[in-house]
């Protein structure tokens, strides 16, 4: 092995030294996990790169892979090591580019190193690994003897016959191999032969520029690694009318719950396939594309496009990644959902890809009574998970453009913030201090009542009444609750909050504590403060003139309601306080 820089030397013996052996490790975790480096359908093949990793690499392994394949892998690794490993490993040069994280329950009889029973210990990294961005010529081990396979005068005649995709299907794998970078044209020129060449150096192969038929089956082998240890393959649901390439190691059917075929994961894992079929036209599938962005399987965050007659939504969030397509085309609607654990970017994206190439309509459309057994629950459509916001309060429009009042526990933290669950608002000021937010709808609204406050202070022991959604939002609509006002100052002393003798709810914090004229009085504050815990039947309020600061301080101005206001009749309560209150939701 020649070594062209010293500091290259030192960086891999401390790794090595740091990657004790089985003898000296902890067992191994349910969450540990190895670097799949390569696949090949020989045994000898894999003996043979399991022997050249060893050379360079600590903690090499080989396991068979089912159908005839085996796979060299590294570890075994928590998730956080083998990542890291990963990085290290790919910007040394020293694993293909394509090498991903694989899981356990792939892994089955060891073959590599001979004669030793598969590990039971896990490897640990030391804590200050990091990549290597020092510039350095990269180490050539001496290539190891090839088994026998053409000469190059063989390989020349037999790379005649490939036709013009698998030509291009080398050059593909060589570009994912980090080895090519020119146009894939299924010419095999001087940039072609010099990144075949690169790869058989790797490879530990005679460096000829060509590729023997061997070598092209271990190159696309490499390439498919990802697609391998999956088990994709071509699946046809004939109830669905869709025919694709699934993958068939980690899913299975489930069940039909109308408009999807669940295809659940095996062993407890995070990877999940929906098939989609329903017959229908543009606003069934609005309505889908809509409906979709509701549930748990689709995080909030990621791209969506809608168009004319298609649509895809990219969800990324709570460790999974999902991405959805669905189409209309002859009065019916198809498509699929992948479901798949985050970190694992590289067999997701390949798995994706292979997925939505592969899929094609059939005869055929799901029954919309199919699965008319399947439990129910508000909670679910169709057998999925609606997603809930972390938290709902109450709030109130303090003005004509939707500007809403709430308090300051129900804004921390949020990915997104809702009106009603269909208004998206922003956070225009926090008084944290004080418990008291102003959000700003991202689109003006023209609410129905807008709060007018009192101008002048309020009698003690006099009637109040707070309005808010009591139970988050269940109920779909604010209900008012009756008390008194006990005192006009905290039990501190603040003058700027007002204590009631009132049983309010946790929803209803942030709702409005209003007189029988239906004047503002001020803002309901949450139950639970930080350790404190109000006794039953106590509550406080941000009184009117702490409002009113914190909107000047905001930029608005407060609405004043005339004191000589009369009382107002329940039916005319109800109707201010419900075209006045507002539930606000955070999402994450």
């Amino acid at each position: 092995m020649k070594i062209f820089f010293a500091s290259m030397v030192l960086t891999l013996m401390a790794l090595a030294a740091t990657l004790p052996g089985a003898a000296q490790a902890q067992q191994v975790s349910p969450n540990s996990v190895w670097i799949q480096v390569a696949a090949h359908p020989s045994l000898a093949d894999a003996k043979a790169r399991a022997a050249l990793l060893s050379s360079n690499l600590p903690d090499v392994s080989g396991f068979t892979l089912g159908g005839g394949w085996y796979g060299v892998v590294l570890g075994p690794y928590s998730r956080a090591d083998a990542e890291r490993a990963m990085q290290v490993y790919r910007g040394q040069g020293q694993i293909p580019r394509d090498s991903f994280i694989a899981f356990g329950r792939n892994l089955r009889q060891q073959f590599w190193p001979d004669g030793v029973a598969p590990s039971t210990a896990a490897t640990t990294l030391p804590a200050t690994l990091a990549p290597i961005t020092t510039q350095v010529e990269a180490i050539q081990p001496t290539p190891t003897p090839a088994l026998a396979d053409e000469t190059p005068a063989q390989a020349r005649r037999s790379e005649r016959q490939l036709s013009a995709d698998e030509r291009k299907a080398l050059q593909i794998a060589l570009k994912a191999a980090g080895f090519y970078s020119a146009a894939i044209d299924g010419s095999f020129g001087r940039g072609t032969r010099a990144s075949m060449t690169d790869w058989q150096a790797a490879s530990g192969y005679e460096l000829s520029g060509i590729l023997t038929t061997l070598q092209r089956q271990a190159l696309l082998d490499e390439y498919n690694a990802p697609l391998l240890s999956v088990g994709m393959a071509s699946m046809t649901n004939t109830d669905a009318g869709i025919t694709m390439q699934i993958p068939t190691r980690e899913v299975a059917f489930a069940r039909f719950e109308p408009p999807f075929a669940h295809y659940s994961s095996k062993d407890d894992g995070e990877i999940r396939v929906l098939l989609i079929s329903q017959p229908g036209d543009k606003r069934t599938l609005f309505g889908l594309y809509d409906i979709l962005q509701t549930l748990e399987i689709v995080p909030l965050v990621g791209p969506r496009e809608r168009g004319s007659d298609s649509f895809t939504i990219e969800g990324r969030g709570k460790g999974f990644v999902s991405f959805t397509q669905a189409s209309l085309k002859n009065g019916e609607i198809k498509g699929f959902t992948l479901i798949w654990p985050a970190g694992d970017e590289h067999r997701r994206s390949r798995v994706l890809t292979a997925m939505r190439t592969s899929f094609t309509r059939i005869d055929g459309v799901l029954d919309p009574a199919a699965g008319g057994d399947a439990q129910q629950s508000i909670d679910l459509m169709s057998g999925l998970q609606i997603r809930q916001p972390r938290m709902s309060r109450s709030g109130f429009y303090v003005d004509g453009a939707g500007t809403v009042l709430t308090t300051s526990d129900v804004v921390a933290d949020c990915t997104r913030i809702t009106l009603d669950h269909d208004y998206t608002a922003e956070l225009l000021s926090n008084d944290s201090a004080n418990g008291l937010a102003v959000l700003r709808p991202t689109t003006p609204l023209a609410p129905m009542a807008v709060a007018e406050f009192s101008a002048t202070s309020p009698r003690l022991q006099s009637e109040v009444a707070v309005s808010g959604y009591s139970y988050e939002g269940i109920l779909g609509a604010p209900s008012l609750t009756w008390g008194t006002l006990a005192d006009i100052k905290s039990l501190d002393g603040n003058s700027g909050i007002a204590r009631l003798d009132l049983a309010a709810q946790t929803g209803d914090a942030g709702g409005p504590v209003l007189d029988g004229s239906g004047a503002v009085l001020g803002m309901l504050l949450p139950q639970e403060i930080g350790a404190r815990q109000l006794p039953k039947g106590v509550s406080f309020a941000a009184n009117a003139a702490a409002i009113r600061v914190v909107l000047t301080d905001a930029g608005l101005t407060a609405s004043d309601r005339t004191p000589e206001a009369a009382t107002l009749t329940n039916a005319a309560m109800n109707r201010l306080v419900n075209g006045m209150t507002v539930l606000v939701s955070c999402w994450n």
